[in-house]
């Protein structure tokens, strides 16, 4: 009985969050581009997204679906101008993630431009990942030097709490191209919940519980070297070893 209600609790809060992606998309987004341009509209844009998605995790704590346990909460809000890696265990971590750190986008897999209920939203606060590579730098460069942060999966997948898989170098590009930062952001939770191939209605029987943790900062001038591929490498492996090594 108690799966039952999770499960149903479940649909529910993916409902709204539907009909909240339809309302911001056709409605707030267009009220918003008749009265603001440029780099005031994403920035309205982005405060629209991280308040919706602030309710709709709260929407879930609410119902006992979820429990979200952050640790240095004023770390995460005062992160600007980084790129931000993070373990990637469930669907809705980066809801999660825009929803606690101010003025961030993510790249967001290129076969949402056609979901009616997300393509407005992703493609004006998200970066396709089907972009060639000249082109995304660019574009995250542009979103970086705008006070933006960049958040990245760098392991390109979700993946279960006790899997440790392969870290890609994309995180390393964009941080050396914009010459920023890069801030690891650790999540864990209790119960596989939202994975690939794990069905939405499979909340367990209790509350799942969310811990975020920022780590410490990855200095990339530390790693200078005039071997850029000697560079990318050392980075990448940091990020690896940051993520998925401390205790």
């Amino acid at each position: 009985m108690i799966k039952l209600f999770r499960s149903l609790s479940v649909l529910i809060c993916f409902a709204i969050f539907g009909i909240g992606a339809l309302t911001i998309s056709f409605l707030i987004f267009p009220i918003i581009k008749l009265f603001f341009r440029g780099k005031k509209q994403k920035d309205c844009f982005a405060i629209i997204i991280r308040k919706s998605w602030r309710f709709f995790t709260r929407l879930m704590e609410w119902f006992g679906i979820i429990k979200v346990h952050i640790k240095d909460i004023e770390k995460l809000k005062n992160i600007e101008n980084k790129v931000i890696v993070s373990t990637h265990p469930s669907f809705i971590d980066i809801v999660i993630l825009i929803s606690l750190i101010p003025k961030s986008v993510c790249f967001a897999k290129k076969e949402l431009m056609n979901n009616i209920f997300m393509k407005n939203i992703i493609r004006n606060i998200c970066i396709s990942s089907g972009l060639e590579l000249e082109e995304m730098v660019d574009v995250t460069k542009k979103y970086l030097d705008n006070g933006y942060n960049i958040i990245i999966f760098p392991m390109g997948r979700r993946h279960k709490k006790d899997e440790y898989p392969k870290i890609k170098k994309g995180a390393t590009v964009v941080a050396m191209n914009a010459d920023k930062n890069i801030q690891p952001i650790k999540i864990t939770n209790d119960y596989d919940f939202l994975q690939i191939g794990q069905s939405i209605l499979d909340a367990g029987d209790k509350t799942i519980n969310y811990y975020i943790e920022p780590l410490e900062e990855i200095n990339i001038k530390d790693f200078e070297n005039p071997d850029r591929v000697t560079m990318r490498k050392e980075i990448t492996d940091s990020i690896a070893n940051t993520l998925y090594c401390k205790s």
